[in-house]
Formats: structure tokens, C-alpha cells, sequence
């Protein structure tokens, strides 16, 4: 049996970068969401803090000199910025007269975007990961642990831990080999090819023109205008930003191969813009926003403009974000989502184990639904 080195770490510097990168590289399941230079800007920029709810307590598993597994893991005093709902839970604890949080939480912050989570060298050290992690659950006196968008064999392998699986859905276009966007639209059926002609005629035809912005090319006055978008949209909805300039700034400078900026402009002047984060494999839809309403501008900026990218690229995938069901008509198929909760108290966890029963039967339900919808000629359900 191998003897690891435990401990838990605040910070990512206590880890190193080289450490770090050298482990999630080794994943199969990877993105870059889960480097370094993500993270760190998340923690270094005031967005994932102990002063925002995020007190990171990486749980980091050495070999000698060597990290061979490491969890990505946070105490919370909420459950803002998670995109997998627990507040009704959280709920019951309280009318029940039982504290909820502070709480064990596994993700990346204010991303729904799945990917390793249990990050390991091999077999064996990703076995004594988690069960560092029940000793840790254990020992903590904490209410709850919640693995959020971990891979399917990883949620099996937390299942047989004694941690509740729980499934959703997000909504996923895949790129087929297309030669352009007309061969994309070919496959549709007629009705919904033809809506989104005509939605991208309403852009055009107000005079809106694009630009696509690779991250080495960013310039400051480009990231200013984006945080005024997005921080718009978000103000419109009557909520906080999350993220903030110095942050988009940071992963524009730490990690600009990954990252594309899409700008719309009318007569010359800017009205709006999306952020894209990208790999080989995938596309990841990240913020969009306007300063003006133009008919379909969002579609276009956040949605059309990327495909156009992805097919000219090459790139697999474009994971359009959470929720969305909008997106089925434009090529975006469901694909499924999970999570993994483990709850302290007995009592509690035999009533989430409970709902989360009903729950999975209605969103395969759910998911069968969608997929006898789909906007494609032909298609294989998932």
C-alpha cells in the first residue's frame, strides 16, 4: 500500500504551478477551467475568497516531492455561483433548526462546466483521495460535501463511497465535420434552419458587423468594454456581478491561447460582446452582453459567432453553458450533468436520497422529451 502525505492548503501557491498543471494534464477529463492560471486569478483577483463565501481548502494527497492527487475544494457560507441548486435543501435544514452551512464544496467556482475532480496520478492514489476525503467529511463537522460536474466514472466512484448521485442537463452542439455554417444549417429540418436565417438576417440587416479577438490580442480597452457588458447584463437582472476587470484582465495575460473575445460593432461603435474560453477539443460559452436591445443580437454574439469559429477551427464541441432549453432549436443537443452529495446527518440524507429518486425519474423523463424534439433530420437520442 502506498503511504501519501496529506494535507490541506488556502492557497494554490502552497501547491505551485508546475505541481499543479503537471497533475490536471494527466486527467482525462480536462479543461482549462482546472489550470492554474483559472484558478488563481479566481483566488488572486478578490472573486473566490473567504470575503466572497470561497474559502479554498485544496485537499492536496504527496509522494516525496511529487503531487499524485488533489481535490479542488471550498468551504461556502452559500450556494451562490454553483449552478446546482441546493437552496431548498438548505431551506429545510433551517426550518428544521439545522445549520446548513458553512459546507464542503468541490467545483470551479461560477463554472458549470464538467471535468476531472478527483485529480490523480493513477488508480490507487485516486482511492486514498477519497478516502482522505470521508476522513476529512468526518472530521470537519460540517453539514455536507458536493461534488460539482465531476465525469460520470468519478460520480460512480463517489456513488460507492456513499455519496448521492444526482443527474441534470446541459445543452451541447457537436461538430459533425462541417465545412461551414451552411453544412450545419443542411442538417436541421426546414423550419428550424429557416429561423435561424432569419434571426441572423435581423443582425445583419441592422447593421452589425463582428469581430472576433483572439486572447494575445486583447487590449486593455477591449477587456473594459466587455466588463461594462457583462456587468450591464447582470444589472439588468438586478444581481451582482461575480466576476470583475482585474480578473478578465488576469486570464487575458496567464492564459490567452484559450481565450476568444467577440465584439459587435454598429457604424463603428461597440454594442456589445461575449467571451469564449476554448481548448482543442471544445468550445466553452462563458458571459455575453449589450448595451443596446437589437432583435437576435444575443443568438448571434453568444451562439452563431462561435459556431462559425468552432467549424473554421476544427473544435468538437461548444458547451453552450447552463439551463437553456432555447438552444435546442439551434443544433444544441441535451447531454447529461452529474453531482455527487454526501449529508452528515442521517435523517436528512435519507430525505435528499428520497427526492433525489423522484428527481432523476423526471429528468430522464425530461431528457427523453428533449430529444423527441430535436431540430435535427436525423438523430440518435443520448
Amino acid at each position: 500500500m502506498v503511504n501519501y502525505r496529506t494535507c490541506i492548503v488556502s492557497s494554490l501557491d502552497e501547491i505551485g504551478q508546475s505541481a499543479w498543471d503537471s497533475l490536471v494534464a494527466l486527467q482525462p477529463e480536462t479543461n482549462p477551467f482546472l489550470s492554474y492560471a483559472f484558478l488563481s486569478a479566481l483566488h488572486e483577483t478578490g472573486c473566490a475568497t473567504p470575503e466572497t463565501g470561497w474559502q479554498p481548502q485544496y485537499l492536496c494527497l504527496w509522494r516525496q516531492d511529487e503531487l499524485h492527487a488533489a481535490l479542488p475544494l471550498y468551504v461556502k457560507s452559500h450556494s451562490y455561483g454553483e449552478y446546482v441548486f441546493d437552496w431548498s435543501w438548505a431551506d429545510a435544514y433551517r426550518r428544521h433548526g439545522v445549520r446548513y452551512y458553512p459546507k464542503l464544496l468541490s467545483a470551479i467556482p461560477f463554472t458549470p462546466v464538467s471535468g476531472g475532480r478527483l485529480l490523480a496520478r493513477d488508480t490507487a492514489a485516486r482511492l486514498a483521495l477519497v478516502e482522505s476525503l470521508a476522513d476529512l467529511q468526518r472530521n470537519a463537522g460540517l453539514s455536507s460535501t458536493h461534488i460539482l460536474f465531476p465525469p460520470e466514472d468519478e460520480a460512480r466512484l463517489l456513488q460507492e463511497s456513499g455519496f448521492l448521485l444526482r443527474r441534470g442537463v446541459q445543452f451541447h452542439w457537436e461538430n459533425a465535420g462541417y465545412a461551414h455554417f451552411d453544412d450545419f444549417l443542411s442538417t436541421l429540418d426546414r423550419k428550424k434552419s429557416k429561423n435561424i436565417r432569419a434571426e441572423r438576417r435581423k443582425v445583419f440587416e441592422a447593421g452589425i458587423s463582428f469581430r472576433h479577438v483572439p486572447g494575445a490580442q486583447a487590449t486593455p480597452a477591449d477587456w473594459a468594454f466587455f466588463q461594462r457588458c457583462y456587468a450591464n447584463t447582470y444589472a439588468e437582472h438586478h444581481s451582482t456581478p461575480y466576476l470583475n476587470l482585474d480578473f478578465f484582465e488576469r486570464i487575458g495575460t496567464t492564459m490567452p491561447q484559450h481565450i476568444l473575445l467577440v465584439f459587435a460593432e454598429r457604424e463603428g461603435k461597440l454594442i456589445a460582446s461575449s467571451l469564449l474560453v476554448h481548448d482543442q477539443k471544445a468550445l466553452y460559452g462563458r458571459y455575453w452582453g449589450t448595451l443596446e436591445y437589437v432583435p437576435c443580437l444575443h443568438f448571434e454574439t453568444a451562439y452563431y459567432q462561435p459556431l462559425e469559429f468552432c467549424i473554421r477551427q476544427g473544435i468538437g464541441s461548444f458547451e453552450g453553458g447552463a439551463q437553456g432549453e432555447h438552444k435546442l432549436a439551434r443544433g444544441f443537443m441535451p447531454r447529461p450533468t452529474w453531482s455527487a452529495h454526501w449529508l452528515a446527518d442521517p435523517a436528512f440524507a435519507d430525505a435528499i436520497r428520497h427526492f433525489l429518486r423522484q428527481e432523476a425519474g423526471g429528468m430522464a423523463a425530461y431528457i427523453d422529451e428533449l430529444n423527441e424534439h430535436a431540430p435535427f433530420k436525423n438523430v440518435k437520442s443520448c
